[in-house]
């Protein structure tokens, strides 16, 4: 629920001469403030019950929340690139603390925004305090990228990155971060894939998700095969049990499309006969793979490795 009402009892929490929030505690939706190109609402809460903070209370993402295209994204870094990201802001949540390092983030946006404000006590009922840290984010998934448009916006030589299978949204989310930080162009998201806007999915990606674009193909080896043969990329599989090549052996200076798959299966077959050669990680014996998300660093490192020195 919202504070009571006191009519007369506003409150100021200093945003500055130009930008000031006063809360009027006697209706839902308190004080609307305008500023400059900006709108934001401001509603204090007490309750976790306002139907649109109903995102916000389970760390499960609903079907219906999914279909309608928005995610959450949570935690103080998270938010932050999501701010400052060019992704469409629906509200926030956080706790009166957070407004400051945030104002001026929150004045440069160009959409309308509610922000929720309640006690940190009040937040930390949601699971995953931790996690959250008592700021939390709705945004829109934005309007999924083309090949067409990655091929045109991207340099070359163009690095990109395909999913196949891989359906745990923790694993997803660590990728799309070491894609982020070796410089891949564009994610490829299989059909049998996760979505790498899952909660879990933005949270483990530190919110570089909102940095790289995702394209959600609805047959992933088409896909490969055009990049293939119309393109030239090389498409190389990260495979276990590649006998014949590890990546030190493989030339990445090229056109290339690195492709992962699943946690317990690796890539799929169909998927496999896609690419043109299988590749793995050279281990000591007994050990004969690794964590997606560990060995996505390893390749995608030996990637920028290769292509520094060239």
């Amino acid at each position: 629920m919202c504070l009571p009402i006191k009519s007369a009892w506003l409150v100021e929490i200093g945003f500055g001469a130009d930008f000031f929030v006063l809360l009027c505690r006697n209706k839902p939706a308190l004080q609307t403030i305008s500023t400059l190109n900006n709108l934001i609402t401001f509603i204090p809460i007490t309750s976790l019950e306002h139907p649109e903070l109903a995102p916000y209370r389970t760390l499960r993402q609903s079907v219906e929340q999914f279909r309608q295209g928005k995610f959450i994204g949570e935690g103080r870094i998270v938010v932050r690139r999501l701010l400052e990201s060019t992704h469409e802001i629906l509200s926030v949540l956080m706790t009166s603390e957070w407004l400051e390092e945030y104002r001026e983030l929150l004045v440069a946006r160009p959409e309308q925004i509610t922000v929720f404000l309640g006690q940190k006590e009040l937040l930390n009922t949601i699971v995953g305090y931790n996690l959250h840290q008592s700021i939390m984010a709705l945004g829109k998934i934005p309007t999924q990228a083309t090949l067409d448009s990655v091929l045109i916006q991207s340099s070359p030589p163009r690095l990109f990155v395909a999913v196949d299978g891989l359906a745990n949204s923790e694993n997803l989310g660590v990728l799309v971060r070491n894609c982020a930080a070796f410089g891949v162009q564009a994610i490829l998201v299989g059909e049998t894939s996760s979505s790498p806007y899952l909660r879990r999915a933005v949270r483990n990606s530190m919110g570089t998700v909102f940095k790289i674009p995702i394209v959600h193909c609805e047959n992933l080896v088409e896909t490969l095969t055009m990049l293939r043969h119309s393109h030239n990329f090389k498409i190389v599989a990260a495979h276990p049990h590649a006998e014949e090549h590890n990546i030190q052996r493989v030339d990445f200076t090229e056109h290339c499309c690195v492709v992962f798959g699943s946690e317990g299966d690796g890539i799929s077959p169909r998927v496999l006969s896609a690419c043109d050669i299988t590749t793995a990680i050279p281990m000591q014996p007994g050990v004969d793979s690794l964590n997606v998300a560990s060995a996505s660093a390893v390749f995608l490192y030996e990637v920028m490795r290769q292509r520094n020195k060239a």
